[in-house]
C-alpha cells in the first residue's frame, strides 16, 4: 500500500540492513512469544515466503482490487484516459483510467492498470487499449468519451488513437486534455514578445546560478532567513502556523503545470536574498570568467524592465493559475470548466481594459523599495531592439503599456481562443445548458435535446420524444426545491437526484447528466499514475516485471479500495489461484485479529 520494497538484497542472517519485511519481522518476534516460536521453527519457510510467494500474494491483492473496480463499472457507460510515458528501466508504459458515475451519482476515476507497449504508434497504442478493456471483460461499445493529451498519435484527425476508436465506437467522443492546453498558452505567452522572451531567457540563469552548489543554496536560504526574522521584528510581514516557510528556486518548464508562476513567484519572495548571493558569487569569484554571470544578472534585475516583466507575468499567470488547479480536480466536469474558462477570459479583458494604473502602480512601489531607477514615462527613446542609427523614437510609455502589456495580454487571449476553440463546439455548447449556476439560468430545452440526439446509441426515438417533457419537469422541480438551492456544480446534481429518487423519476434527464458527467477534461489522474510509479519502480528496483509492477501500481493507486480488503479475503483468493509457486504454510501464518 505504501510502495515499498518488499526484498531486501542481502537477507543473510548477517545482514545490518534486510530490508522492510525481514526487518519488520525480526523486531516483532522479540516482543511477540507466538511470532518467535513460529519463526524459530521454521525459518526457512519464512525465507520462503518473503522470498518465492511475494508476487502471487502481490496478484491476489491487486486481484481482489480490480474485482470491486470492476463491480462498480461493469454494465455502466465510461470514458478512457491514456497517456504514456517512460519508466526507469527506459520501457514505454500506457496508463489507463476510465471515468464513470457510480450508484450514488459520484463522479469516480478508476485506475485500470499499465501495459508495456513496444511502440508509440497510434496502432499500437488503440491495441493496448482494446486489450486491457478485454483483460477486464469491457466493451469498446461502452466508451462514451476519450481523454489524451495533444500528441499528433493520441489526437490525430485521420490516423490518431481517437479516430481509430471512433472508427469503431463513434460515440467515444474526443477531448484534448484543457490542462495541457492551458499549458501549451503560458508557454505561447512566456516568448510572445522579445522583451518577454528575453525576460525568460535570464530567469533560469538566475536560479542556475543562485543554486549552482550547495554552498550558494545554503547562504540563499541564510540569507532569506535572516531577512524574515528582521521583517518580523519591524512588523512588516505577520508570523503564524505555516506563513513563511522555508523555500528554494525552482526552475521553469515548459511541461511542467504551473511552474513558470512558481518560479517568479519565489524569486520575488526572495528578492533581496538572491541579489545578496549573486554579489557574494561576483566577489568570491577567482577570475571575472568564473562568476557565472552574476555581474551581468545583478544588473539585469535592478532593471525597471525585468521587475515590470516580473509583475506581469504573475498578475497573468495568476488568472491562468486558478484554472489550471481546477482542472486537476478529479470530479471536475466539462460544464464547471467551460465556466472557469469564460471567466479566465473576462479577467483578462478586465485586466486589459483597467489593469494598467494598479499594475504600474505596484511596480513603481516595487523599485522605490528596492532603490531601482523608475524611467520617465513620456520620454522618448530609441525603439527596442532597434539600431540608433535608424532614429526610430518612441516614449517608454508607448513601450511598457502597447509593446509589452498589451502584447502579452493580446497573445494570451487569442491564444485561449485557439487552444479552446472546441468550447464552441456543438457537443459542449449543448452540454453548457446544464450548468446549475443561478438556478440553471442556461437552462435550454431544445439543446439537450439536441444533445440527447448526439448519443443515438442511448437515446432512440422514443426517449427523444419523451424527453422535452421530462426536461420541463426537471427544472421546474429543482428550481423550486431547496435541496439544489446554492448548487453550482453539475456533479452536486447528480448526487442529489439519487438522493431524493430524482433519478428514478426523471430518468432520461439523469442519463443525460451521466453522459455529461463522463466526458473527461483533464488527464490529471494519469499524470498522478505516473509520478506514482516513479515511486515503486526506483532506480534500485529497475528489473520489476510488466506484470508485478502493474499489480503494486494497481495497490498503491487504489490504496483506499486495498484498504477496505480483508486478509482472509487475499488469502482465500491466492489459495483459488490456478498457478501459484507454493502453498501458504499456514502453521507458520500469525495474523493478530486486531491488525490489517
Amino acid at each position: 500500500m505504501q510502495g515499498d520494497a518488499f526484498r531486501g538484497h542481502d537477507e543473510s542472517s548477517t545482514s545490518l540492513n534486510k530490508d522492510t519485511f525481514r526487518e519488520f519481522v525480526d523486531w516483532y518476534k522479540d516482543k511477540v512469544e507466538v511470532v518467535k516460536d513460529a519463526y524459530d521453527n521454521g525459518s526457512k519457510n519464512c525465507q520462503m515466503l518473503s522470498h518465492h510467494i511475494q508476487k502471487d500474494l502481490t496478484k491476489a491483492c491487486a486481484e481482489e482490487v480490480m474485482e470491486v473496480v470492476m463491480d462498480e463499472i461493469r454494465g455502466r457507460k465510461f470514458s478512457v484516459l491514456i497517456d504514456e510515458s517512460r519508466d526507469v528501466s527506459i520501457k514505454e508504459q500506457m496508463a489507463m483510467i476510465l471515468r464513470f458515475v457510480n450508484d450514488e451519482g459520484k463522479v469516480l476515476e478508476r485506475f485500470v492498470g499499465i501495459q508495456h507497449i513496444e511502440r508509440c504508434t497510434a496502432i499500437a497504442l488503440k491495441e493496448a487499449l482494446i486489450s486491457m478493456l478485454c483483460s477486464h471483460k469491457l466493451s469498446i461499445s461502452m466508451i462514451r468519451g476519450q481523454g489524451y493529451d495533444g500528441a499528433s498519435n493520441m489526437r490525430g484527425e485521420f490516423n490518431g488513437v481517437q479516430k481509430l476508436i471512433r472508427d469503431e465506437n463513434p460515440y467515444a467522443f474526443y477531448v484534448h486534455c484543457f490542462a495541457h492546453q492551458l499549458q501549451l498558452v503560458v508557454v505561447t505567452v512566456s516568448t510572445s514578445t522579445p522583451a518577454i522572451a528575453d525576460f525568460f531567457n535570464y530567469v533560469p540563469l538566475i536560479v542556475n546560478t543562485v543554486g549552482a552548489s550547495c554552498i550558494r543554496k545554503d547562504a540563499l536560504l541564510a540569507r532569506q532567513h535572516d531577512l524574515l526574522l528582521e521583517k518580523v521584528e519591524n512588523g512588516e510581514i505577520l508570523t503564524g502556523r505555516g506563513l513563511n516557510q522555508e523555500s528554494s528556486l525552482a526552475r521553469p518548464g515548459d511541461t511542467r503545470w504551473g511552474s513558470h508562476l512558481k518560479t517568479l513567484l519565489r524569486i520575488l519572495v526572495m528578492w533581496e536574498a538572491i541579489i545578496d548571493v549573486l554579489e557574494i558569487v561576483k566577489k568570491d569569484s577567482i577570475k571575472p570568467t568564473c562568476n557565472g554571470g552574476a555581474f551581468g544578472l545583478i544588473g539585469k534585475m535592478e532593471s525597471f524592465d525585468f521587475v515590470f516583466i516580473m509583475h506581469l507575468m504573475i498578475e497573468l499567470l495568476s488568472i491562468t493559475d486558478i484554472l489550471s488547479r481546477a482542472l486537476q480536480r478529479k470530479d471536475q466536469d466539462i460544464v464547471e470548466a467551460m465556466h472557469l474558462i469564460i471567466g479566465v477570459k473576462d479577467s483578462l479583458q478586465d485586466m486589459r481594459d483597467n489593469g494598467w494604473e494598479p499594475l504600474f502602480k505596484r511596480v513603481k512601489i516595487f523599485c522605490d523599495k528596492n532603490e531601482i531607477e523608475v524611467p520617465e514615462m513620456d520620454k522618448e527613446v530609441n525603439a527596442r531592439g532597434t539600431s540608433a542609427r535608424r532614429r526610430q523614437k518612441v516614449t517608454n510609455m508607448h513601450f511598457y503599456q502597447v509593446e509589452i502589456f498589451l502584447a502579452a495580454i493580446d497573445s494570451i487571449m487569442s491564444e485561449m481562443n485557439h487552444r479552446f476553440g472546441e468550447v464552441s463546439s456543438e457537443l459542449l455548447v449543448c452540454m453548457a445548458s446544464f450548468n446549475p449556476r443561478n438556478s440553471f439560468s442556461n437552462f435550454d430545452v431544445d439543446k439537450l435535446v439536441r444533445l440527447a440526439e448526439i448519443y443515438a446509441e442511448d437515446f432512440d426515438i422514443g426517449d427523444i420524444a419523451l424527453l422535452p417533457s421530462q426536461l420541463r419537469g426537471f427544472v421546474g422541480r429543482v428550481r423550486r426545491s431547496q435541496d439544489f438551492f446554492g448548487c453550482t456544480e453539475l456533479p452536486q446534481v447528480a448526487e442529489i437526484m439519487v438522493k431524493v429518487g430524482m433519478d428514478r423519476s426523471y430518468p432520461l434527464v439523469y442519463r443525460l447528466i451521466e453522459m455529461t458527467l463522463i466526458l473527461p477534461l483533464a488527464t490529471a489522474s494519469v499524470e498522478r499514475v505516473f509520478s506514482a510509479m516513479s515511486i515503486i519502480k526506483t532506480d534500485l528496483r529497475n528489473k520489476m516485471g510488466d506484470e508485478w509492477l502493474n499489480d503494486l501500481m494497481i495497490c498503491y493507486v487504489e490504496k483506499e479500495i486495498f484498504r477496505s480488503i480483508s486478509n482472509e479475503k487475499i488469502i482465500k483468493r491466492f489459495e483459488e489461484m490456478a498457478k501459484r509457486r507454493m502453498l501458504v504454510p499456514k502453521k507458520n501464518i500469525v495474523i493478530s485479529p486486531n491488525e490489517g
